[in-house]
């Protein structure tokens, strides 16, 4: 199956993006053929469709994998091993966000944590402390409320998210109300 050049293009600008969100090129373009493919692919495919070694592919199909990025799909009569991504993009989305949040915030949180845990602080480190905690007390907000939004189902999501700066104008509306209604006692 030849890759038309708008696959092509999707393709390449995945691999270039890729490595700018911490995986590699390869990983981001076997990505967006899996994506793209509308049947299950196996690495024999994925291989000779980008090019790449058949190693090369299995290891970066492990690896998204691990992210929940592609599913291993077994096909009756078939020896071997398919993948596909999931066909919602909210889970994908979601599996991301859930990846990211176990590999980078988690063991952050975790580190600003034990600093302010820590009792025998010098008069220097008081300020370091101060800035750890709001950067602690910035991120368990953050946490709190991507728990409360990955809640939401995807059309309820998506309807808080079309709305946009109306939400800010609401919050806005409600502070002016908040502020007259004490001004005016």
């Amino acid at each position: 199956m030849a890759i038309n050049s708008t696959k092509e293009k999707f393709i390449s600008h995945f691999g270039e993006m890729g490595s700018r969100w911490g995986i590699n090129r390869t990983v981001g373009q076997i990505y967006a053929l899996i994506f793209l493919s509308e049947n299950p692919l196996c690495a024999d495919e994925i291989a000779e469709q980008l090019t790449f070694s058949r190693s090369n592919v299995g290891m970066s199909l492990k690896e998204l994998q691990a992210w929940r990025l592609v599913k291993l799909v077994h096909i009756p009569g078939e020896r071997r091993e398919f993948f596909e991504a999931p066909k919602d993009v909210w889970e994908i989305f979601r599996n991301l966000v859930e990846e990211r949040r176990r590999r980078e915030v988690e063991p952050t949180l975790s580190m600003l944590r034990e600093a302010l845990l820590k009792n025998d602080a010098t008069e220097d480190e008081q300020y370091a402390l101060g800035r750890i905690q709001q950067m602690h007390d910035l991120i368990e907000l953050t946490s709190a409320w991507f728990d409360d939004v990955e809640k939401l189902s995807p059309e309820t999501l998506q309807t808080l998210m079309k709305m946009g700066s109306k939400v800010v104008k609401l919050i806005e509306f409600t502070d002016r109300l908040r502020f007259d209604g004490k001004s005016k006692n």
